[in-house]
Parts: C-alpha cells; sequence; structure tokens
C-alpha cells in the first residue's frame, strides 16, 4: 500500500510539472500567436514565413535539446511511442493528411484550440469535445477498428528503432552518439540557422516563442523520461514512467490528452483514472493563454457566426480527432515533440499535415475569388 501510495505522489508531480510547462506554453503561444495553421495560412496567402520561421526555431532548438538530453543519459528517445521500429507509414500519411485539412477548417490545430478557449472563444470549446470524441472513437472505438484494420497493418519494421540515429549509425557503422551528435548539427543547427536568417524572425516575439516553446518541449522529456522513470516498479518489477497515459516518456501533444481529459471527467469516482501529464498540460495550456488574455484586456467571448461556421469547425474537429490519432500525434506532437527524437514517422506525418493544410488553404482561397 505504501509503495502504491508514493507512486501515486510521483504521477500528482509529474502532473504539475506538466500543468506548469502547459501554462508557459500557453501564455508564450498567445503571445507570440504561435500556430502552425497560421504559419502555414501565411505562406501561401502573402508569403510571409516569418510565424513558419518562428515554429522552425522551436523545431530547431528542441532537436539540439533533446539531443544533448541523450547525450548527456538524461532520456531514451527509444522509450518514446515516437521510435518503434514498427513504421505505420499510411498511418503517419493518411494521418497527417487529415489533420492539416481538420486543423485548417477547425481554425487551429490541437495547441491552438486550448489557446483560444483560454482567450474566451466558445466555438473552440465545441472543437475540444468533438475533437475528444472522435480521439476517443480513433483510440478505441468505431474509428480505431477501421485505424488498425485498413492503415496501421500497412508497416514497415525495421531493424533498429525508427528514429534516423539508430537508423544512420547501423547502416553507416558509425556508434549512435556519433551519429546523433552529426544529425543534431545538421538537422538541429541547420534548421535554427535557416530560421534566424531572416531579420524579422530575429525580433522579439518569434524569439520568444521559437526559443520557449521548443525548450518546453525538450523539457518534457526530461520530466517524463528521467524524473518520471522508475527502473523497478514495485509492483510489476518492471520499469515504467510514472504519470504518463502511454507508460512511455510523453512530451507536448495535444489530441489524444483532450479524449484522456473528457474520459477522467466522465469517470471521475473510478479512483485508477488520474491527471496524467498529457492532461495536465493541456488544461495548463488553457490557463497559461487565459493569463495572457486577462493580463492584456485581450479576453473576447466569440461565438458561431451562422450554421455554417458551425458545420465547418465540427467537420475540422472530427478530422483533427480522428488524424491525430492516426497518425500518432498532432502538429506538436509530431512536428516538435517527435521530430526533436529524429522519428522517421514523425518526419513523415510533419510533412503530410503541412500538405493537408496548405491544400486546404488553397482550395478555400479559390472558393473565396469564385464567389467574388
Amino acid at each position: 500500500m505504501a509503495a502504491a501510495e508514493a507512486q501515486l505522489v510521483a504521477a500528482s508531480t509529474i502532473a504539475w510539472w506538466g500543468a506548469g510547462l502547459g501554462a508557459v506554453f500557453g501564455y508564450v503561444a498567445n503571445r507570440t500567436n504561435f500556430c502552425t495553421m497560421g504559419a502555414v495560412a501565411d505562406i501561401v496567402n502573402m508569403q510571409m514565413w516569418t510565424r513558419m520561421r518562428m515554429w522552425l526555431l522551436a523545431l530547431g532548438v528542441a532537436v539540439l535539446v533533446t539531443g544533448s538530453l541523450q547525450l548527456a543519459g538524461l532520456f531514451d528517445a527509444s522509450k518514446t511511442i515516437y521510435t518503434a521500429p514498427k513504421l505505420v507509414w499510411l498511418s503517419h500519411i493518411v494521418g497527417g493528411l487529415l489533420f492539416g485539412i481538420g486543423m485548417t477548417l477547425a481554425g487551429g490545430c490541437g495547441s491552438k484550440t486550448l489557446i483560444r478557449i483560454g482567450g474566451g472563444n466558445l466555438k473552440s470549446i465545441v472543437v475540444f469535445v468533438f475533437v475528444a470524441m472522435a480521439a476517443y472513437m480513433t483510440l478505441k472505438g468505431l474509428f480505431g477498428v477501421w485505424r488498425v484494420q485498413w492503415l496501421d497493418s500497412v508497416a514497415i519494421t525495421l531493424s533498429t528503432p525508427q528514429d534516423l540515429a539508430s537508423v544512420l549509425s547501423g547502416a553507416m557503422s558509425m556508434s549512435r552518439n556519433s551519429m546523433l551528435m552529426a544529425l543534431m548539427a545538421v538537422i538541429g543547427g541547420g534548421t535554427v540557422l535557416f530560421a534566424l536568417a531572416h531579420p524579422q524572425a530575429r525580433r522579439a516575439e518569434p524569439l520568444l516563442g521559437g526559443l520557449m516553446i521548443g525548450l518546453i518541449a525538450a523539457a518534457g522529456w526530461y520530466v517524463t523520461g528521467h524524473m518520471g522513470f522508475v527502473a523497478e516498479h514495485p509492483e510489476t518489477l518492471q520499469e515504467a514512467f510514472i504519470g504518463t497515459t502511454s507508460g512511455k516518456a510523453e512530451s507536448m501533444s495535444f489530441i489524444a490528452p483532450y479524449a484522456y481529459t473528457v474520459e477522467l471527467l466522465m469517470f471521475w469516482s473510478d479512483t485508477t483514472k488520474i491527471v496524467t501529464f498529457g492532461i495536465a498540460t493541456a488544461l495548463g495550456v488553457i490557463a497559461g493563454s487565459a493569463a495572457h488574455a486577462l493580463s492584456t484586456g485581450n479576453f473576447r467571448i466569440e461565438s458561431f457566426a451562422n450554421a455554417s461556421d458551425l458545420g465547418r469547425h465540427l467537420i475540422g474537429a472530427i478530422l483533427m480527432g480522428f488524424g491525430g490519432v492516426t497518425a500518432m500525434g498532432c502538429s506538436v506532437g509530431q512536428g516538435i515533440s517527435g521530430v526533436s527524437t529524429l522519428s522517421i514517422g514523425s518526419m513523415i506525418t510533419f510533412l503530410a499535415i503541412v500538405g493537408g493544410a496548405a491544400l486546404t488553404v488553397k482550395w478555400e482561397y479559390w472558393q473565396a475569388m469564385k464567389d467574388d
């Protein structure tokens, strides 16, 4: 009993760290207008790269700091869902495309929805509920049956974890750490240099958003992958990661936590249900965004303009829920947290998300021009 209570305390500690990281994420993202969908739309509609450079700066920083944690022995990327040897490439492509389409229709990705809830947006509360429903159905319900039968079954099983450092080190007869350092320099360093190449990206807000979001993603790996790691669980006598839903190391990701947040609320009296790192980060983002909105006088109640606006958001939310779970993460979960582990699947998902969003933005622009 004492051991179980000790584990519960440890889980609550991980959850509080998650809430803190989420709150900082929400505050910074609201202040800097950090948004994947917005970054893609800026490029497609106005050829403006400032927000995408901020996003890429966050990615580069996450790659560099996460890699450094691995080299220091403080985090093992192979202990995450992103680096399993089984590469479900079709799920990454289909899920990523649908998520990219969905986030454009719903007005923002998983993190942006939480940020808007904190700012008083009632539309985003509806999006949250429908994303959660679709995500839960894709995890454990009807959509999950389709996902497993038609998408996850199309896969490649590698002989190593699917992170680039493991794959390339074996192919090139190098130590994994040497390969990891080389990839950190090329991918992480190269991305940071590209992001900062334009003067607009070196202004205060893009720098703040890029640096802080990247550091928060890496900090998530440290909290769950190091602080929450137990070499020998007192009940199972196996290694465990305390306070995470997946039982593995986790960082910032905002689709499955929607589903588990609603599940926790519905089964609150079930003592086996706890506030996990993912749930805490999602709630923290709302709180941090609300703190910024209230402190700056930008808190505004906003609702749907008409039935068409409602329908658009509902369709987008369902696509986000299904696509995010199928692709094993959202634009932040896969695009920053996943890619920071140098996961091949995460890179495929990120490209698919951007592609789906870009196509949808172009389609909407074409529709607007046709109507005019």
